[in-house]
């Protein structure tokens, strides 16, 4: 669920106060956020080719980050998977504990309950010492005042002893057999805790290499912006979902972070985009159909892209890791454009995201409500 409102602080600075040593970036796992969107395996990027991109400054020659960015996407997909692995398995051990905490509350039950009956037993066999106690049958019958009525008694006695028997027989029955339940359950929660402590370790390793690549890859958009050159496009393959609504969110799962028009010593004026934050190498989506106009690798921005759409509006991608498309390409809702980096006047990583009305910087207009009135609520 998204929040919006939380600001953190990853957004513009001149001083550029990045803190990458011992950064631990949370590990986002990607959600469709529409009902009617067909589920696709998370991040399942890989590279078709490499292409120098057509942008405003000049080109790196030769290769593209495009070895780095695959791998951050392979480990994105790798954590997925092992985090679901995990969260499965916890539910299931979470089912084992409660399957046999359940069992030994039934064991408590059979327990009382049969030493209710033994209880009984004992009042019956006082009432017989009380009334005769070892006396033979016969002499019980000489004895009473209504020999008729001492018959039924006894055999009131036997039928209440035989269902005590039988009562008894299906309780230690039942006690076993629940005893066995409660053993295979504990053992199967033990087995599943010892499972989801190595899927913990492997995950945390996962996410690890993760954060590894995640800062390679800046590094390469790092030494892109400080060159002025944008590396070739990282082509990726393409989620195969295909969105119901001509527009959508640039980015899939997010925390809002500075929104527009805000206002602090971080910007010269005011912010004139709204911030998302995300970790490095998440796919940047184009939030409508559009033409790419401009890849930028230098400046305040960093990494950048700049789409026009129809109406007049042109939607900017700023601070990014890496790019998937060239200057004049045309794109469509939902297609990755780029990977999210904080490249640029960045404190650390997040998308900044700008709707204008040129494509140049001094044209922004507030994004929420654009997104608001093309169907697309932040």
């Amino acid at each position: 669920m998204v929040r919006p409102g939380a600001v953190l602080p990853h957004v513009h600075d001149v001083n550029r106060t990045r803190r990458r040593s011992g950064a631990r970036i949370a590990f986002m796992r990607f959600t469709r956020r529409h009902p009617l969107l067909v589920a696709v395996p998370l991040c399942a990027l890989a590279v078709l080719a490499a292409r120098p991109t057509d942008s405003a400054g000049p080109h790196a020659p030769g290769h593209g980050s495009s070895g780095v960015g695959a791998e951050v996407a392979r480990l994105y997909e790798e954590a997925a998977t092992a985090t679901e692995r995990y969260e499965a398995g916890r539910r299931e051990a979470d089912r084992q504990r409660a399957r046999a905490h359940e069992l030994e509350e039934r064991l408590d039950r059979e327990r009382q309950a049969m030493s209710g009956l033994h209880e009984d037993l004992g009042r019956i066999a006082s009432s017989q010492y009380r009334d005769g106690g070892g006396l033979p049958l016969t002499a019980h019958m000489l004895l009473a005042d209504d020999p008729e009525e001492l018959m039924r008694g006894q055999r009131v006695v036997r039928q209440a002893e035989v269902s005590l028997d039988q009562a008894i027989g299906r309780s230690e029955r039942a006690e076993a057999r629940l005893a066995r339940d409660e053993a295979r359950a504990a053992s199967a929660w033990k087995k599943l805790e010892k499972r989801n402590a190595e899927l913990a370790v492997l995950k945390d390793g996962i996410e690890a290499k993760l954060e590894s690549a995640r800062w390679k890859l800046q590094g390469q958009a790092d030494a892109s912006v400080a060159a002025g050159a944008c590396r070739g496009a990282v082509r990726l393959d393409q989620p195969g979902t295909r969105f119901t609504s001509g527009w959508v969110a640039p980015v899939e799962t997010y925390e809002l972070s500075a929104p527009y028009g805000s206002g602090g010593a971080r910007w010269a004026n005011r912010h004139t985009g709204q911030d998302f934050a995300v970790p490095i190498g998440t796919p940047v989506r184009a939030v409508g159909t559009g033409r790419v106009v401009k890849v930028s690798c230098g400046g305040a921005f960093g990494i950048e892209i700049v789409i026009q759409h129809a109406g007049g509006y042109y939607t900017q991608y700023a601070h990014l890791a890496a790019v998937a498309v060239d200057q004049g390409e045309r794109v469509s809702p939902g297609q990755w454009i780029g990977q999210s980096g904080t490249s640029g006047n960045s404190t650390g990583p997040h998308l900044h995201f700008e709707v204008r009305v040129t494509p140049e910087m001094g044209s922004a207009v507030s994004p929420a409500p654009w997104l608001a009135r093309h169907g697309v609520t932040l």
